[in-house]
């Protein structure tokens, strides 16, 4: 039977060193994550650490000079509890002997009286042994206390043996791997933000990055105008985006169409202008490597999307390569769904679905799965889905915050697992909820 958990999303432990970098929680909240300890130097070394060690010993020195000062004590304090019982008993006797005095003789009483007077000394000293036993008794009990606290500080700071430890956190890995290893494509369950990233440009654009790039490649390429545009802008890294220090600008060889491109692998893929020609522009040589038509899909406004702006052909990518959606005539003006093998565009495998391309506001593709919003407007959701996989649909009911009132431009990136938006002259991210099924070795 399949479990079902939750893929989440990237986090640091600071206070401790420690870095959890993936997890996978089951429906029943059972949770296996990937951890990073800190390095040897850090568990060994670590001020926190040698403090710590140090009032440990400070500790145990403490109990084993309070257990000395207890054995004395509570010899002391037996002997002290004998006189109390002999002074107890002296002075009952005396109360017998006070009440009958005529069958006393005057030199008994006398010297009776004289041995308790003797013996009256001490009990105060005895009341200071009990008070003196107590306090030791509380000592005992507050070092316990603190003991079993410290040792609480010690698992949490990792002060074991840093082998062992490693040891550990490579089967903690080990087990998440295995767990990664079986988890399907996820389904969208829920968007939230977006995160306001920029404000910039004109109502219409189109800004990316690069999902198949490497976690330390983190460059960002900026698209202004839906049309009479060719002019490719390049930014280092989010920050240099934000700050609009640009490294590098590209002049295509034509006008693109619409707002819909997207890089993929090192190239960017674009509708050619007043066409249906899909190209292939290289960053790295710097010139178009392929470009071919898609088959009969509308272009130049025949197909948009509800906004208008030459959207008729919308190219994307997602965990499972990239995609060409588009409308035909054969297919009614329907959406249709292909997907590209990204060096020569030759198409691999298409779609018919029954949604109109010129009632979708706009569309992403998520693990083969294309979702459709209803509208670009205040108000949107994601409302029908169709699966390459099953090659069947589902209407649903996911609302996504249009904040700037005008989306022109929505697609999702496999790597940071989130959408980027073009809302109005403003360039947002939208956070995304996966689904995942995790299969059973028993599942093909």
């Amino acid at each position: 039977m399949s479990h079902k958990c939750s893929f989440l999303i990237l986090f640091f432990l600071v206070n401790i060193g420690w870095q959890v970098y993936s997890s996978a929680q089951d429906a029943d909240g059972r949770c296996v994550c990937t951890v990073v300890a800190p390095q040897q130097n850090l568990c060994s070394r670590d001020a926190k650490s040698r403090q710590l060690r140090q009032l440990w010993e400070k500790i145990q020195n403490m109990s084993q000079s309070i257990e000395v000062l207890n054995l004395r004590t509570q010899r002391d304090f037996q002997y002290i509890m004998k006189m109390e019982s002999q002074i107890k008993g002296l002075r009952s006797k005396l109360r017998q002997m006070e009440s009958n005095r005529r069958v006393l003789l005057t030199k008994n009483f006398q010297e009776l009286k004289g041995k308790i007077d003797e013996l009256q000394p001490l009990m105060p000293v005895l009341e200071q042994y009990k008070t003196d036993a107590k306090l030791i008794s509380q000592f005992q009990e507050e070092i316990r206390q603190l003991s079993m606290v410290l040792m609480g500080i010690q698992e949490e700071m990792g002060a074991y043996d840093y082998e062992e430890l490693q040891q550990r956190v490579i089967s903690l890995e080990g087990r998440l791997r295995n767990c990664m290893s079986r988890l399907t494509c996820g389904k969208l369950m829920k968007i939230t933000g977006p995160n306001t990233i920029k404000t910039s440009g004109t109502r219409f654009g189109a800004w990316m990055t690069d999902p198949q790039a490497s976690t330390k490649n983190n460059k960002v390429w900026y698209m202004d105008s839906y049309t009479n545009n060719k002019i490719v802008r390049e930014y280092k890294s989010m920050s240099d985006f934000i700050a609009g220090v640009e490294s590098r600008t590209y002049s295509l060889p034509f006008h693109w169409a619409g707002t819909n491109h997207v890089v993929y692998n090192g190239s960017l893929y674009y509708n050619k202008y007043q066409s249906n020609i899909v190209v292939r522009y290289s960053f790295e040589s710097g010139r178009v490597v392929t470009q071919r038509a898609l088959e009969s899909a509308g272009f130049h406004n025949v197909y948009p999307y509800t906004w208008g702006g030459f959207s008729d052909i919308d190219l994307m990518a997602d965990e499972l390569g990239l995609w060409a959606v588009y409308a035909t005539n054969q297919n009614a003006g329907n959406i249709v769904i292909s997907q590209l093998e990204p060096h020569t565009l030759q198409v691999l495998a298409s779609w018919n679905t029954e949604y109109s391309k010129r009632n979708a506001g706009e569309s992403f593709m998520i693990c083969g799965t294309l979702y459709i919003t209803n509208s670009h407007l205040t108000g949107a959701k994601v409302y029908y889905s169709y699966s390459t996989k099953t090659s069947t649909y589902e209407y649903t009911d996911i609302p996504i915050h249009n904040q700037y009132f005008h989306m022109s431009m929505l697609d999702y990136n496999a790597r940071d697992r989130a959408l980027y938006g073009w809302n109005n002259g403003h360039q947002v991210l939208f956070n995304v909820t996966l689904f995942h099924v995790i299969k059973s070795n028993d599942d093909s």
